[in-house]
This record gives structure tokens, C-alpha cells and sequence, in this order.
């Protein structure tokens, strides 16, 4: 077997104390024929059930190339997912859910179809999925609004089992509840025919319980709304604030020549119509948008032009100077 790429595998988890053991047993079972060195890192996102304990246990039993980190609260998994994507030190990184139901088994296939397809992100696709219909309804919904308003063509956006240069997914800042959105994301940084999905298992949850339902679509709309803002008008927000106002301008100009014409050619009253009123909102609108438009063109070129902060905190992590790799067998 040739010597593959080295590999970060990056598991968030929250309040899955009981999953700590199996999935740490079942990530070094699936790739205990990997021909490359990798890591594991896992996060836990401010757990209440000694999950973060836990892990640090554990990680003592099993070796260096397990890292832990512990954040300080609940920042949610998009925060917790960009703390292991920064610790990562592999060409490649590798993330799944901490719940046991993504495969670990599945990762080295991953591996070796992004490298002969030499793509940039590989997605993994839960064809045969083991939810119930409270999360398998949402998810479908999600799926379908995502590829809809991105462009961006997958079958499952949601699955956390992905496998990334880490070249790549490191330009890229994920923040709020953008996880979901990851392949969007990236097809910001890269070709999106570089993005490319694969079957995975998908296994029913052993233990605890999900952290998902039916309000998982309306956040998924709202951040939906914020992803293709940033994606279309990131670099330009003037294009987008002042677009609607040149319309509404343009609306109201025509209103109010509409309306001199009546006052003063047909002779008409124009004080109670109306029009006139609409005519009027519609260019103090248009005067707010462009100006609007204005002031995110200078916090644009502000915010681009400055460092930006973490949003996150940690509160423990393992010792970076003591980090190891997880040799393949001779």
C-alpha cells in the first residue's frame, strides 16, 4: 500500500459522555490499516454530562495522536468544528458527528476517492439513512432549499462525514450555525466541480439522544438566507443594499411623475391620493438602502482590512508540544 497523506480526524461532540469509549474504539479500528500517519482530535463543546472528562481519560489510554479540547460553554458544533479544523496538523482532515452513527470504517475509502478524484471536499451522502421521520423530514427540506438558493448539487448537506484538503477548508471561517452549510462554503475558496459526494453508512444511535427536530429547518432557512447574502455579496454588500434601493428609487420617480403630470397638466388634486404616499416611502426607502449600502461597502472594507477574533474560548486542551501520530503498521 502506498504511503497516504497524513490525516486529522476531527469529532465534535456534545453531552455524549457514553459515546466517548466506542467512538474512540471505533475510529482506531477503522483506520488501523491506514498507510499514513493521522491524529484524532476531539472537541467538546462545553458538555454537562463529563463528557470533556471523559475524553481526557480516555485520550491518556489510547495515546499522543489523541488531543482533546474543552471549550469553555456550549458555542455550538459550527464553533466546535472550527477549533478541531484549526488544531489539525494533517494534508488532510476528516470530521464526523461524536454519535456513533457516521462510520469511522468509511474514512480511508474517503480518502482514497478524493485523492483519484482529485477533488477538494468529498461529501458524504447517508443514502440508507437510520433516522426517524422527525429528523429525516427536516433534513430533506434542508437539502432541497440548500441546492435550490446555492447552486451548489449534493443529495445530503447534512451528513458531518466529509474529507478535506486541509489547504482548503482552512480559508475557509466558519461561524454561527454554518456547519450545515460547509460545501457552500467551500465552493467559495475552490472549483465547485471539485466537490464531490459519496455513499457512507449510516448506523441508528446507540446512545443519548439527538440534538435535532423540526425547528432544525427554520434555522436552517434563516441561516440559509444569511449563507447566500455572503456568498453572492461578501466582497460587494453596496451591490446588494443599493440594487433594491435603485429599484424603489426608480418606483418612486415614476409615481411621482405620474402624479405631476395629473397635478399639473390635467389639473387634478394629488393631496389625498394614495399614491402620493407610497410614492413618498418608496423614495425615503430607496434613500435608506443606498445609503445603507454605503456604510456595509466601508464596514466591509474595514472588517477585511483588520484581523478578526475567535469565537470561541477554550477552557483545556492537550498539550500541543506533546502531540504524536499514529504510525501505519510496518
Amino acid at each position: 500500500m502506498s504511503h497516504r497523506p497524513s490525516l486529522s480526524v476531527v469529532i465534535p461532540m456534545f453531552d455524549e459522555a457514553d459515546n466517548v469509549i466506542p467512538m474512540l474504539e471505533g475510529v482506531h479500528q477503522g483506520l488501523i490499516g491506514y498507510g499514513g500517519d493521522w491524529e484524532l482530535i476531539c472537541v467538546d463543546d462545553g458538555s454537562r454530562d463529563g463528557t470533556g472528562e471523559a475524553l481526557r481519560t480516555a485520550a491518556e489510554g489510547f495515546g499522543p495522536h489523541v488531543r482533546v479540547i474543552c471549550l469553555r460553554r456550549n458555542f455550538g458544533q459550527t464553533a466546535a468544528m472550527q477549533t478541531g479544523i484549526e488544531a489539525a496538523r494533517g494534508e488532510l482532515i476528516a470530521t464526523l458527528d461524536g454519535d456513533l452513527q457516521n462510520d469511522p470504517g468509511d474514512i480511508p475509502r474517503l480518502v482514497d476517492e478524493l485523492l483519484e478524484r482529485d477533488l477538494d471536499l468529498l461529501q458524504g451522502w447517508r443514502r440508507d439513512r437510520q433516522d426517524d421521520l422527525i429528523r429525516k423530514i427536516p433534513s430533506r427540506i434542508a437539502n432541497r432549499l440548500i441546492a435550490r438558493v446555492t447552486g451548489v448539487r449534493l443529495h445530503d448537506y447534512g451528513c458531518s462525514l466529509k474529507v478535506y484538503r486541509a489547504a482548503v477548508i482552512k480559508q475557509v471561517q466558519l461561524f454561527g450555525e454554518m456547519h450545515r452549510f460547509i460545501p457552500v462554503w467551500v465552493a467559495n475558496v475552490t472549483d465547485p466541480r471539485r466537490i464531490g459526494e459519496t455513499r457512507v453508512r449510516h448506523h441508528a444511535r446507540r446512545f443519548g439522544r439527538s440534538k435535532y427536530g423540526l425547528s432544525r429547518t427554520f434555522r436552517v432557512v434563516l441561516d440559509l438566507l444569511a449563507a447566500f447574502f455572503f456568498l453572492r455579496y461578501r466582497y460587494r454588500p453596496g451591490h446588494f443594499f443599493g440594487s433594491i434601493g435603485l429599484i424603489l428609487g426608480a418606483v418612486g420617480v415614476l409615481a411621482m411623475a405620474w402624479l405631476t403630470w395629473v397635478k399639473f397638466v390635467l389639473g387634478e388634486d394629488i393631496g389625498q391620493r394614495p399614491l402620493l404616499f407610497v410614492a413618498i416611502l418608496l423614495l425615503v426607502a430607496s434613500v435608506q438602502f443606498l445609503t445603507t449600502g454605503v456604510l456595509a461597502e466601508m464596514l466591509t472594507r474595514t472588517f477585511y482590512a483588520s484581523s478578526g477574533g475567535a469565537a470561541h474560548a477554550l477552557a483545556w486542551q492537550s498539550d500541543p508540544q506533546r502531540a504524536g501520530w499514529k504510525r501505519p503498521s510496518p
